[in-house]
């Protein structure tokens, strides 16, 4: 045997992998090291294969605006369990995902895989496989937005929800303490009232005569007089835009004005204009298959 256990202790150290893997790594690589290493890289380019099919629906949707503040990104990463989105080896890897897209803007997931990771000579996929293996899960980068100009991002729950938006107004707006208390507070809207479109302007003409046609049915079954039924038709339709679009929303804080009314509030006593122009909030998990499974069959399944 080329190596000590003084050998697999420093493995260990530098990779973040087992003992017992680092003891065979040395082993096959007759105690050289960075040959080793090389082995334990490959294993997880293998481990990672081998756990791709494995369910991640956990994770985070973590949430950040650049050191200039003038760029917001809303990334999702999905791992196995919560447990481990609580490590913090796991949120180091999100915030460095989230700095590569700040940085290097690339157009989607596959694209940012193969950027150099920010802070590193790894990329973006290499250091992934990387987690994988030491982590020992399934980790998955779901999505990502990005925007530029005046930002805000918003994290709910602890990485539950994660929400950026952006906005038009000057730069002098945009560096005041009033504007940034207003724009964390749609953010804030946002993530608590799920909007799905920013206006009524920006609903599918398709989506807008869907619900006309369910509604118009809804006042037919009740029997209403054709005479009113538009009427009807219309108030319900303004109701469900007051639901969906987030400037026709009711302002959480204040139940007597619409966002878009607060929003020109604050517009008048900054003295400007402030558009909202593009939002993104993402829920960890939403819309994927969920691992389901007995906490007592767990248990038996670490015991065995």
């Amino acid at each position: 045997m080329n190596f000590t256990a003084k050998d697999v202790a420093a493995l260990r150290e530098k990779t973040g992998v087992g003992m017992m893997e680092c003891k065979k790594a040395l082993a096959a690589a007759d105690g050289d090291m960075d040959k080793a290493v090389d082995i334990l890289r490959e294993k997880g380019l293998a481990a990672a294969v081998k756990k791709a099919g494995r369910i991640a629906a956990e994770g985070v949707a973590f949430a950040t605006v650049s050191e200039c503040g003038k760029v917001a990104v809303v990334i999702e990463v999905n791992a196995e369990t919560d447990f481990v989105a609580k490590n913090a080896e796991f949120q180091a890897f999100v915030k460095t995902c989230a700095d590569t897209v700040i940085h290097e803007n690339p157009a989607d997931v596959e694209t940012l895989l193969a950027c150099t990771a920010y802070g590193s000579d790894q990329t973006v996929d290499a250091l992934l496989k990387e987690k994988i293996l030491t982590i020992g899960e399934n980790i998955k980068i779901r999505r990502f937005a990005r925007y530029e100009g005046a930002v805000t991002a918003y994290v709910h729950g602890g990485g539950r929800i994660g929400v950026i938006a952006s906005f038009d107004t000057s730069d002098d707006i945009a560096a005041t303490d009033g504007f940034k208390a207003y724009a964390h507070n749609v953010a804030m809207q946002i993530a608590a009232l799920n909007p799905e479109f920013l206006d009524e302007a920006s609903v599918p003409e398709e989506r807008k005569e869907h619900e006309k046609a369910i509604l118009t049915q809804q006042i037919v079954d009740e029997g209403k007089p054709a005479a009113i039924a538009e009427k009807i038709v219309a108030g319900r339709l303004s109701k469900f835009f007051k639901e969906i679009c987030l400037t026709d929303q009711q302002y959480v804080q204040d139940s007597k004005l619409t966002v878009q009314q607060y929003t020109d509030s604050v517009a008048k006593e900054l003295g400007g204009s402030i558009k909202i122009t593009a939002f993104t909030r993402f829920e960890k998990g939403e819309g994927l298959e969920k691992r389901e499974e007995n906490f007592a069959d767990e248990i038996a399944k670490l015991v065995k």
